[in-house]
């Protein structure tokens, strides 16, 4: 038997004993702290990026703000008649904007004698109409910009829609008479012939059916009804109440 007590040799102890070693940190540290990194830069570019997109947009906006709206020219024919002014009146208060150009056009008749190249001298009461005319609009809608035209021919229909086409409009308004059954009667009977004639109804209809943009003709209503019966070129005497 062993002696009691006795060591175990010593190489058997230095197997055993723990080894301290430094370790380097882990790869996944190394990993956490460049994504930090590459966070805390992105954060910063973005920021850099946010503040350069506002400073555009403020700049955008600005420029949008100086840019002005181009909106609709509209033609509203003119002359002494109450249908006229009924017309204008709803043109004024139902389709007209505040960035419309808005044009008042007068029809005065040329003698047939005349060549198209030497029309007539227009006489200054129509120029003072016109700008009577205008004057009613600016004070009814001060923020619409408004001019005046005279147009002159032998037909008023066609001098109508010429001068709508050439001015290049998109919205063509006129006063209505109302229609009486005895001139149906004959519109029937003609088939339409008279529609480029000087009659009320029948320029109104010419303008409406061969007008390059949308034409509309404005008749008001009765008093005690009130409202305006409006005509297009697919309804007609729709009753607006307005």
């Amino acid at each position: 038997m062993g002696r009691t007590g006795a060591r175990m040799p010593s190489f058997c102890l230095n197997r055993i004993r723990p080894h301290v070693q430094i370790r380097s940190p882990p790869i996944q540290a190394k990993n956490n702290e460049n994504l930090a990194k590459k966070v805390e830069c992105d954060d910063h570019e973005e920021k850099k990026d946010t503040s350069s997109t506002m400073v555009e947009g403020k700049n955008t906006g600005d420029i949008a703000k100086s840019t002005p709206i181009i909106g609709r020219k509209i033609m509203i024919v003119v002359d002494s008649s109450l249908e006229s002014k009924n017309a204008l009146q709803w043109a004024l208060t139902h389709t007209v904007q505040s960035h419309d150009l808005l044009v008042l056009l007068y029809f005065t008749k040329s003698s047939a004698k005349q060549d198209e190249d030497s029309k007539k001298e227009i006489n200054p009461r129509i120029f003072e109409f016109l700008a009577s005319m205008k004057n009613t609009c600016k004070l009814k809608r001060p923020e619409v910009q408004v001019e005046v035209a005279v147009a002159q021919g032998k037909e008023k229909g066609p001098v109508i829609v010429e001068e709508a086409k050439k001015q290049e409009v998109s919205l063509l308004v006129l006063g209505q008479k109302k229609r009486f059954m005895a001139w149906r009667l004959i519109m029937m009977w003609a088939g339409g012939r008279l529609t480029v004639g000087g009659g009320g109804g029948g320029v109104v209809e010419y303008c409406i059916q061969n007008a390059s943009c949308m034409a509309i003709a404005v008749r008001r209503k009765s008093k005690k009804l009130g409202g305006y019966l409006i005509t297009t070129k697919r309804q007609k005497d729709f009753w607006l109440l307005a």
